[in-house]
């Protein structure tokens, strides 16, 4: 790939200067001005030069542009003219990748950082949809859209609420309440999890001012307070560290002693639940695993997940947990 974003660039203005019918074919001094003006710097001859060779065979960059010289004219040219590199195929992961990036960025276009970048963002965003069409008119690959972030709306207000250590007042719905509850919160930090942001902040209503967590899709109103708090130590890495998803508890963390199958084992040695995790044993029988993690419900529900493909060795307490809700599963199935 191309070492700086100033090459991206240039290969980018090259690209549109040779697809440009308006205008007579460019010489390399046309190429030069165009891109030196497009770049607002002085782009030597050389460079150029070797932008050309490398748009045409550099490996890397695969671009593998038709890029032909007219001795007689002395102008360059596409040998074929609907050629750009904008139009080079991304393959399958990247694709996933930018779906994940631009629809999260389109949710925050309300934040000043995004709103600097909203033109590009767009132009991204379009040029992916068109690839991601192609590719499933093709039959070659579905990509399932994640849904609309619920709650995203109050993020710009409480990333301001952050920045200047400012009081919230929120009206929380949580999902055992009737009615929503109010808190006034000192906001810390923004977290996403599984398609849902949670607010971690301290609560002046439960005793002691706890740490919490609020769903932003159960936030029912938000209102500033004009009242500020002082500059708390919160570390989200330290806070998380021990944690599978959004949960954390002021119990210890615990040594959790996995075994699954070999064919699960692969799955999950590719993809760890968490960054604690460490192969112990691997052979035919089973791969064994171990997390230093709290237990919360996250670790539960992902420990569930994998079905008879995993047994909790330790501890005692997580494994009876596990064992119980197998047999109220089974219960669901009883005729």
């Amino acid at each position: 790939m191309p070492k700086n974003k100033d090459a991206v660039s240039r290969y980018r203005w090259i690209d549109e200067r040779l697809r440009n019918k308006r205008l007579p074919k460019p010489t390399l001094e046309n190429l030069i001005e165009y891109v030196s003006e497009k770049m607002d710097s002085n782009v030597s001859t050389r460079t150029i030069q070797k932008d050309l060779q490398d748009m045409r065979q550099d490996p890397e960059l695969n671009y593998m542009a038709p890029i032909v010289y007219d001795r007689s004219s002395r102008t360059y040219r596409y040998a074929d003219e609907s050629f750009s590199i904008s139009n080079i195929p991304i393959e399958e992961a990247d694709l996933q990748g930018l779906e994940i990036a631009i629809g999260i960025l389109e949710q925050f276009r309300g934040l000043p950082v995004v709103q600097q970048f909203e033109d590009a963002i767009l132009k991204i965003a379009a040029s992916l949809k068109m690839n991601r069409e192609a590719l499933q008119h093709k039959g070659l690959i579905k990509f399932t859209r994640t849904s609309q972030y619920k709650g995203a709306e109050h993020i710009p207000e409480i990333v301001d609420a952050i920045k200047n250590l400012e009081i919230i007042r929120l009206a929380y719905q949580s999902f055992d309440r009737n009615e929503p509850k109010e808190h006034w919160v000192e906001p810390y930090h923004l977290r996403e999890y599984q398609h849902r942001f949670y607010l971690i902040g301290k609560s002046q209503q439960t005793r002691g001012g706890a740490v919490l967590t609020f769903g932003l899709d159960r936030i029912v109103k938000l209102w500033p307070t004009g009242k500020h708090f002082d500059e708390k130590n919160f570390d989200d890495a330290s806070y998380f560290q021990h944690a599978i998803g959004i949960t954390v508890h002021d119990a210890e963390p615990e040594n959790v002693l996995l075994s699954f199958s070999p064919r699960q084992g692969k799955y999950v040695k590719s993809q760890p639940i968490h960054a604690s995790q460490q192969v112990v044993e691997d052979n035919g029988k089973e791969c064994r695993i171990s997390l230093n993690v709290v237990i919360n419900p996250e670790l539960t529900m992902t420990l569930l997940s994998y079905g008879a493909q995993v047994k909790v060795l330790q501890p005692a307490h997580l494994a009876e947990k596990l064992a119980e809700e197998a047999k109220e599963m089974m219960k669901l199935y009883k005729k």
